[in-house]
């Protein structure tokens, strides 16, 4: 299958993703692809004493502006396939359209891991901030990115509408969506002027093109006027840099091993045991990028709170708490390529032991609505070697903090995915890291980390697979707190 997007689109979604990452730091480990919310960098990142606003003004909602916006995101790449590429696929006709409106019509597509993983979730983030930048909140803009991608599949071109792409493009616009409308809004500072407000502007809008869209065509772009809703949130960043050595094999890591520069940036947004009224109220994103020979963007995580609540305890000295996070997963390398949509229920417990020492466990479980697993013996069409599937994902975590100086974490988890387009299999995937790190200063760190990917395919047809990724890594951390 020809590629759905432009090219020139594709050029600037890079353009916009790298810059994005430049401006928001936070991460996880290699081993971590699944990860929810790492309780220890919360208590290295955020001040917990520290009182925040909630989000609860109301917005004015425009459906007018927001339904143009949204087909201007159908409207300019298909013209775009259309009148300069020639290409056949965007000569729809209301045979093509009725066709791919008849679910019996669709099929599982060809396209490569980054179009399917990558390029459609960025392309429903549009759709869903047509809506969310023009008033409405996260669950009716969710709407529109269901319906936004529904359109673009039964009516943007000719070929068969695809389940994968509904599903990439829908929740992964969601995640990206709300966790993009919230830092843009974020970084702009609405009762400044100057230079420095225009910066924040223009930050603001490749950060999020159709936030920057909407605030220019409702005149919101330089105005002055009273603070966002957004604007007080907390917004912590973490930096780390160094060396990682990493091997396809543990027998052979010593030996066989590579060494390869990295840089891994960390973001929190929100204080994850105070804001957890709305979605995405906080939420973490994550980052990675080295030198790696086949992609330099290594892993992109995006976890985000749905609902949460405290719940009981029968001591002061322990915190309780209930949460449900969304979460998409990118992650990309010679040695793996995966991506997921998932949801997960967790707990999370923090227990002080000290002034300034605490113990943090969490424990979830959850469904994947949807991965993309590398399978080694397929490979077809614009590229695509990975079995598509759902299924169960289930972890935990423990971490010490020693008098705010000593911050000790250990993860773990699992995760099983039945291939339902593919070749006949099932996968097993184990991820486990420890990470020690030391605070030099209020704003350096430095520590090591090691961990173990395992993937584990059962194959019908073919011999299993048994793949293990290792990894050690040396870094030091600069932290910054707004």
């Amino acid at each position: 299958m020809l590629n759905k997007y432009l090219a020139i689109s594709k050029h600037f979604r890079l353009v916009s993703f790298f810059f994005l990452v430049g401006a928001i730091c936070y991460t996880q480990s290699t081993a971590q692809v699944l990860q929810a919310y790492n309780v220890n960098t919360m208590r290295i990142l955020l001040d917990s004493n520290k009182s925040y606003p909630v989000d609860t003004v109301p917005q004015q909602k425009r459906f007018w502006q927001a339904g143009g916006q949204l087909m201007l995101a159908q409207v300019i790449p298909w013209s775009f396939n259309k009148f300069v590429r020639k290409a056949e696929f965007a000569n729809i006709s209301f045979n093509s359209i009725w066709h791919n409106m008849q679910f019996k019509n669709w099929r599982w597509d060809d396209n490569n891991f980054n179009t399917n993983q990558f390029a459609h979730p960025y392309h429903g983030n549009l759709y869903f901030n047509a809506f969310r930048t023009n008033g409405y909140n996260f669950w009716a803009s969710s709407a529109a990115a269901i319906g936004g991608s529904y359109i673009w599949e039964t009516c943007g071109e000719t070929h068969p509408a695809a389940p994968n792409d509904l599903i990439n493009t829908s929740l992964g616009g969601i995640a990206l969506g709300e966790m993009t409308y919230r830092l843009a809004n974020r970084i702009i500072n609405n009762r400044k002027k100057g230079a420095g407000r225009r910066l924040q502007e223009i930050t603001g809008f490749l950060i999020n093109p159709m936030n920057g869209f909407t605030r220019i065509t409702t005149g919101k772009w330089g105005k002055v006027y009273d603070a966002d809703p957004y604007e007080n949130a907390p917004l912590a960043f973490m930096v780390d840099a160094g060396s990682r050595r990493v091997g396809l094999r543990v027998k052979d890591f010593i030996d066989r091993g590579e060494n390869e520069w990295y840089t891994r940036l960390r973001l929190l947004y929100g204080d994850p045991f105070k804001d957890m009224n709305k979605p995405f109220s906080n939420f973490s994103v994550s980052a990675e990028l080295g030198n790696d020979d086949s992609s330099r963007l290594n892993s992109l995580l995006v976890s985000g709170n749905l609902y949460g609540k405290r719940l009981r305890s029968a001591s002061p000295a322990v915190k309780n708490y209930f949460s449900i996070t969304m979460h998409y997963d990118y992650y990309k390398n010679e040695r793996l390529n995966f991506g997921a949509q998932s949801f997960a229920a967790n707990l999370f417990s923090n227990r002080k032991l000290g002034l300034k020492s605490e113990l943090q466990l969490s424990a979830g479980a959850g469904i994947v609505a949807l991965a993309a697993v590398p399978n080694k013996y397929v490979y077809f069409g614009e590229g695509r070697n990975y079995d598509y599937g759902p299924g169960f994902t289930y972890a935990g975590s423990a971490g010490l903090t020693v008098s705010d100086k000593l911050f000790c974490t250990a993860n773990y988890r699992g995760a099983w995915f039945k291939t339902i387009d593919g070749e006949q299999s099932n996968y097993y995937l184990h991820t486990s890291s420890f990470e020690a790190r030391y605070a030099l200063s209020k704003y350096f760190s430095a520590g090591v980390e090691g961990g173990l990917f395992q993937l584990i395919g059962k194959y019908r047809d073919f011999d299993d697979v048994n793949d293990e990724y290792p990894f050690v890594r040396v870094f030091v951390g600069y932290r910054i707190v707004f």
